[in-house]
C-alpha cells in the first residue's frame, strides 16, 4: 500500500520541486543557448514561430528528463559526460543552422531526427555510467558526478544500493519479516498437526486400553454369575434331608 501511495504521489511531488530536471536541463546557460539556436534557425516571418519555437524547445529540452526518470540507475552522470552530450546537441543545432531555409515541415522533420538521436544517445551513456560506477572494481574518470534529478553535483562516484538495481533495505526487511511470519505460521499449522496426531493416537490407544479392560472385566463378571448359577443350580439338585 506504502508502494501505490509512492507511485501516485511521485508526478505531484516532481512537479512541485522546481530543481527535479534532467542532466541537460542543469545548466541555465545551456538552456538559455538551446533557445537561441532555435530561434535563429527559425525565420522571424513564419506564422506561429512562437508557438513553434516553444513547442519544439520544450520537447527538445524535456528528452533527458523523461530518460534519467524512467530508472534510478538512470539518474546520476559524470559531470565530463553531461558536457559532451550538451556539445554534441550544440553541433547539431549550428549544423541545421548553416542549411539552406526549406520551410517549417522540413525543419521539423530534422528536429525530429535530432531528438530520436538524442534519447538513445542520452540513455545509453547514461546506462554506461551506471554499470560501471556500479561494478565491483568502480573505475570511473575523475571529476564530480551529476544527479540529475536535483541538479546537484555530488563527489560519490561508487555506487550502491537502489542506484544498482539493488534491493532497497527496507523492502528487503519487510520481506524477510514476511518470511519469517510464514515459517511462524507454518510451524504452529505443523506442531498442531502433530499435536492432533498425538492426541487421536493416545485417544485411541486410552479406548483400546479401556475396552480390553472392560471386556476382562465383562468376563470375569460373566464367570461369576455362571459360577454363581451353577452353585445354586447344585443346591436345588441335592436332595433334602
Amino acid at each position: 500500500m506504502g508502494d501505490l501511495w509512492l507511485l501516485l504521489l511521485l508526478p505531484l511531488s516532481l512537479a512541485a520541486l522546481h530543481g527535479v530536471k534532467g542532466c541537460l536541463e542543469c545548466d541555465p546557460k545551456f538552456i538559455e543557448d538551446i533557445r537561441t539556436l532555435l530561434t535563429n534557425l527559425v525565420p522571424s516571418e513564419v506564422p506561429g514561430r512562437n508557438q513553434l519555437l516553444e513547442r519544439q524547445f520544450k520537447e527538445m529540452t524535456h528528452i533527458s528528463f523523461k530518460v534519467s526518470h524512467r530508472d534510478k540507475m538512470l539518474r546520476v552522470l559524470a559531470v565530463q559526460k553531461v558536457v559532451k552530450l550538451r556539445t554534441w546537441l550544440k553541433n547539431e543545432f549550428y549544423r541545421l543552422g548553416n542549411e539552406t531555409w526549406k520551410g517549417v515541415f522540413i525543419l521539423q522533420g530534422k528536429l525530429l531526427e535530432v531528438r530520436q538521436n538524442l534519447e538513445p544517445k542520452v540513455k545509453e551513456t547514461l546506462k554506461a555510467f551506471s554499470e560501471v560506477a556500479c561494478s565491483e572494481d568502480c573505475i570511473v574518470t575523475e571529476g564530480p558526478v551529476l544527479d540529475c534529478w536535483t541538479c546537484l553535483r555530488i563527489t560519490t562516484r561508487c555506487f550502491r544500493g537502489e542506484y544498482c538495481r539493488e534491493e532497497d533495505p527496507r523492502k528487503a526487511e519487510q520481506r524477510e519479516i514476511a518470511l519469517f511470519l510464514i515459517l511462524l505460521a507454518e510451524a504452529g499449522i505443523l506442531a498442531s498437526a502433530v499435536l492432533l496426531f498425538y492426541m487421536c493416537v493416545t485417544h485411541r490407544r486410552k479406548m483400546q486400553t479401556i475396552r480390553r479392560t472392560l471386556k476382562k472385566y465383562l468376563e470375569k463378571k460373566l464367570e461369576e454369575l455362571v459360577g454363581a448359577a451353577d452353585e445354586e443350580d447344585k443346591k436345588d439338585s441335592e436332595p433334602r434331608k
